[in-house]
This record gives C-alpha cells, structure tokens and sequence, in this order.
C-alpha cells in the first residue's frame, strides 16, 4: 500500500533529528489486521524450542486466567550512521497496542514460510526482518541483506492490552544502514521519528501516546548500552541468555 506523502517525508527526514513523519490510514486498512490474524506463529517454551504452530489470533488472545501463548517474536532496531534510531508509531488499526510508540519494526517470523523456520544463525528471524521492514516501512527487499541484522540477544516479556496481547521470545536485531527508501505502510504505521540518544529521553517525556511494553522495556533496562556501544555491538552480543522480563 503505497502512500508518496510518507514516502517524501521519510527520504527527507533520514537526515534530521527527531523529525517526525505522519501517516493517515486508509478506510481499508482494519480488514487486513483481520487477514493477518490468519498467520501461523511459531509456538516455543521457554527454552526457546520449538512447540508447534497457532494462529497469530491463538497466540495473542488473553485466556481465562490472563495468560497469552508464548510465541517467537523479533525487533527491529535501524540506525543511520549518525547513530539516530529510528521510531516508528503502530497505526491506530494494529489489533494488539494500536497507537503505541515503539521501535522500528516489530513482528514474527512465519511457520508457513519453511524460510524463517531456520535457526541456525537466527537465519530464518533475519529472513523474516527483511520480510516486514519491506511490508511496513516499504523498504525494497533489494536494499537489505539478512546478513545486514545484528542478531544481539533474546528477550522474554508477557503484556496485555484488554483481550488482547502479547507473550513472547522476542530477538533483538540491531542495523545500522544509511539511504533507505522508506515508503510507509499506513495499515501499519501512523508515525516515522528519528530520535537521537541524547534526545530520547525527552521524546519519550513528551509523548501523545504509550509505549510499547517491549519497547519500554528494552529502554529502560538495556537499549542505553547497546545504543552507546553501536561500534562495538559484538561485545555485547549474548546468544545463550534469554533476558526475563515477566
């Protein structure tokens, strides 16, 4: 779905500290969040192994007792080479957290594609990251590399939103990559900003709307670390421990 006014602000704004880009969503977008309710998740326990597979619908309903099925998740951060981090505001027709200001991308790798069934290398969550940036952003496929993400760490975290919500093995997957085509999705995003790190915590201050709970808290626990060690994110990477956050 295209939209050129997002398209020019995003091109416009890569160079800019906290501007902020806005999206008005189309009368059709609520349909597809219904459609995409339909994808297969990769269930797992808390180990991380696999369990099988359940719709995106199974796996973020709040049951009987508050409780959402765990599920394998990633995030997305994207940096410019000015070390600014790229923000994004979910659209008001997100079924879980709409309005929500979080990180670039969020999502999941797909059971239906054997391609991001892959674990080696986390291969088949960077295949699966390249997938949704060029769907929500708009960046053209031919512009990212899966080798392009940072696989950094893993973290767990469970939140809910009414009926709704979210239990997750989340991957966090830095990039840092300049002249990006970025053409918004307004199904999925209603905002674009680019936030430098000595500006976030004012942007964040002064905000409309929430944020994410994985997003606060990456923030809030180790997004600083990372962000101040962009050059050095090898030292930082941890492979073996899934962070807890429930």
């Amino acid at each position: 779905m295209s939209n050129p006014f997002g398209r020019i602000c995003a091109q416009f704004a890569s160079g800019l500290k906290s501007r902020t880009i806005r999206m008005v969503a189309s009368a059709q977008a609520a349909p597809l969040q219904e459609q995409a309710l339909e994808e297969r998740c990769i269930l797992v326990d808390q180990a991380d192994r696999p369990l099988g597979e359940a719709s995106k619908r199974d796996c973020h309903r709040v049951n009987d007792q508050g409780q959402v099925l765990l599920h394998r998740a990633f995030s997305v951060f994207l940096f410019n080479s000015k070390g600014e981090l790229l923000l994004q505001k979910r659209s008001a027709n997100k079924i879980t957290f709409p309005s929500h200001y979080t990180n670039t991308c969020c999502s999941h790798p797909l059971a239906e594609i054997p391609d991001e069934t892959e674990e080696d290398e986390a291969l088949g969550i960077r295949r699966a990251a390249r997938r949704r940036l060029s769907y929500e952003l708009g960046i053209p496929k031919s512009e990212i590399l899966p080798s392009d993400f940072f696989y950094l760490t893993r973290i767990h975290y469970h939140a809910t939103n009414g009926c709704w919500g979210e239990h997750e093995i989340d991957y966090v997957l830095f990039m840092q990559k300049d002249s990006l085509t970025l053409d918004p999705n307004p199904d999925e995003v209603s905002e674009l900003s680019w936030v430098s790190q000595d500006q976030i915590n004012e942007f964040v201050k002064n905000l409309d709307s929430p944020l994410s709970p994985w997003f606060k808290l990456i923030l809030k626990h180790r997004l600083p670390d990372w962000w101040s060690n962009l050059s050095a994110l090898e030292e930082m990477k941890d492979h073996n421990t899934i962070q807890r956050f429930v």
